[in-house]
């Protein structure tokens, strides 16, 4: 079933570790298929994982509920260079609470309406729809 999730979510080096589905909502846990990453300082590739934390972020509903990632957040720490380091993912920002591509249609549904519609819509306060929007403007800008 998770291969499944797995191409509907389409995520690149993920995999779905559960699903469970909660009133209107749907989380997956997720994890990685590879243990090792390139350190960005100097590229050698490295499995010395530090710690993990989990974050919560909102992703594209599916069929009409909502639906959130439980990603790992890994830090990793390179012997080469002697310094620790958190892994890139590619879908979404450092920091943010959102994926890309989740901000990318809040954006473009902003665009078609307003700050408030979406706002209403998606159950997001003023502030998160309205810092979309010019994170992603500025995003796009570049």
């Amino acid at each position: 079933m998770n291969f499944f999730v797995e191409d509907l979510i389409n995520l690149p080096k993920v995999r779905v570790r559960s699903v469970v589905r909660e009133r209107e909502a749907i989380f997956l846990q997720l994890g990685f298929r590879e243990e090792e990453v390139a350190c960005p300082h100097c590229g050698k590739k490295t499995g010395e994982l530090n710690q993990t934390r989990t974050v919560r972020v909102r992703d594209l509903p599916i069929s009409g509920q909502l639906v959130y990632l439980q990603i790992p957040r890994r830090q990793f720490y390179c012997k080469k260079c002697q310094q620790y380091f958190t892994e890139e993912l590619d879908f979404i920002e450092t920091g943010r609470r959102f994926t890309r591509r989740y901000e990318e249609y809040i954006y473009e549904r902003v665009i078609a309406s307003s700050v408030e519609q979406v706002k209403r819509e998606e159950d997001l306060s003023w502030h998160q729809v309205n810092g979309i929007h010019q994170q992603v403007y500025e995003r796009k800008k570049k």
